[in-house]
C-alpha cells in the first residue's frame, strides 16, 4: 500500500492545483439533474486528470468517482479507486477553504489507503491500513474528549437543533465544514471531537476519511455502529459517525432510534 499511497498523494496534489487554476480562469457551473447539486468545469477536469493518472498506473483496479458514470464491472475487482475530485464544491464555488480532493483505495470492501488534500489550507492527510495517519507528514491522533457537553462537533448546526431528536443534544460547539472527508480528518487530528451526519453518504464522501480517521484512532461507522463496507452495488453508507473512541457509544445511543441501516 505504500506505493499506492504515494500515487494518491501526487495525484491529489495535481488535481488540487488544476482545480485552483481553473477557478482563477473562470468557472462554468451546472446542476446535476438527480439532486440539483452544483458541478463545475473544475470538478470535471480534475476527475479526468485523476482518471488518466490513476487508471494508467493501476489498470487492474476498478473505478468509482462522483463525476464518472458508475460502471458495475468494479464489483468484480478486488481493488478499486474511490474518488471525489472536489469534495465540498459549494465551498469551492464561494471561495471558502473547506474543500478537498479525496482519494482512496478499497480492497475487499475495506478502505486501505486514503489521501485528503485541502489545497487552500495546504494540508494533506494520508493513511494506510496498519500504517497510522499523518497530516503533512506528522502523526495525528484524536482528542481525549469523553463527554458530549461542550464538545467540538463538526456538522450542520441545524441538524443538532432539530425538534425531532427524542432527546435533545447537550450544548456543543458546532461548526460546519463543506467537505465530509475533511470533517473526518479534523476529528482524526483532534481539531474537533466528532462528526455526525444522520443522512446517507456516498462512498466517495467517506472512504478516504474513513481509513485516515481509523488509523488515527477514531471510531468510524454508521448509526448502528457497523463499520463501512465499500464496492457494493449501491455505493453509499447509511450515515456517518466519526468520533473519539469515548464519544462513540454516547453518540450511538442518541442515534439508535434511526433504526436498521438500509
Amino acid at each position: 500500500m505504500t506505493e499506492d499511497l504515494a500515487l494518491l498523494v501526487e495525484a491529489a496534489q495535481e488535481a488540487g492545483r488544476l482545480a485552483r487554476d481553473i477557478r482563477k480562469r473562470g468557472l462554468e457551473v451546472e446542476y446535476k439533474p438527480d439532486d440539483h447539486t452544483p458541478v463545475t468545469n473544475a470538478d470535471l477536469a480534475a476527475d479526468q486528470l485523476l482518471t488518466t493518472r490513476l487508471r494508467a498506473a493501476r489498470p487492474d483496479y476498478g473505478w468509482l468517482s462522483e463525476e464518472t458514470a458508475d460502471a458495475k464491472d468494479r464489483l468484480v475487482c478486488r481493488r478499486i479507486f474511490v474518488v471525489d475530485p472536489i469534495d465540498g464544491t459549494r465551498a469551492f464555488l464561494k471561495g471558502r477553504p473547506w474543500w478537498s480532493v479525496a482519494l482512496a483505495v478499497v480492497e475487499d470492501g475495506a478502505a486501505v489507503a486514503g489521501v485528503v488534500f485541502a489545497p487552500e489550507l495546504d494540508e494533506i492527510y494520508a493513511a494506510t491500513a496498519g500504517g497510522g495517519a499523518t497530516r503533512n507528514g506528522e502523526a495525528i491522533q484524536p482528542s481525549a474528549r469523553a463527554g458530549l457537553e461542550d464538545c467540538r462537533m463538526v456538522g450542520d448546526p441545524v441538524v443538532f437543533g432539530h425538534w425531532s431528536w427524542p432527546v435533545a443534544w447537550p450544548p456543543m460547539h458546532v461548526e460546519q465544514r463543506n467537505s465530509t472527508a475533511y470533517r473526518m480528518c479534523l476529528v482524526a487530528a483532534g481539531e474537533f471531537d466528532a462528526a455526525v451526519a444522520p443522512v446517507r453518504k456516498s462512498d466517495w464522501d467517506v472512504a478516504a476519511g474513513d481509513v485516515i480517521a481509523r488509523e488515527a484512532g477514531c471510531f468510524v461507522g454508521d448509526h448502528t455502529g457497523d463499520a463501512f463496507r465499500y464496492n457494493r452495488a449501491r455505493p453509499s453508507q447509511a450515515s456517518l459517525i466519526c468520533s473519539t473512541p469515548a464519544l462513540a457509544p454516547l453518540i450511538l445511543e442518541r442515534v439508535r432510534h434511526m433504526g436498521a441501516a438500509n
